[in-house]
């Protein structure tokens, strides 16, 4: 279950952005919460329309450098459609939006 815009209907203006865990369903294997909707999502890699045709196949990092950064995970002002973790946006990273935010992420370390 992912907090989106169902469809672009007169009342948009009443969607917002829901509190993390809202939509239990929305929960992955590993506990994460919110991974498709709520908030595009910045990531650290820069965009580059052309970059995953000679990228490596796991965990690509991204060019080194450039103009636009990348979002990912649809929002709740999107159609259902953009609501997958691989979805992206780009935008210069000075870019502000109410539907774009950022994960506070870290290592599980060795004990996982």
């Amino acid at each position: 279950m992912a907090n989106y815009g169902k469809a672009w209907t007169h009342n948009f203006y009443k969607r917002r952005l829901a509190p993390v865990g809202s939509h239990e369903g929305g929960k992955t294997p590993f506990g994460l919460h919110d991974m498709a909707g709520n908030v595009w999502e910045w990531v650290a890699d820069w965009y580059d329309a052309k970059y995953y045709a000679r990228s490596p196949e796991d965990n690509p990092p991204g060019p080194s450098s450039g103009s636009v950064k990348v979002l990912r995970g649809g929002s709740w002002s999107f159609v259902a459609a953009f609501m997958r973790a691989a979805s992206r946006l780009r935008f210069p990273p000075r870019h502000r939006d109410a539907d774009i935010g950022l994960r506070c992420a870290r290592d599980a370390g060795p004990q996982g």
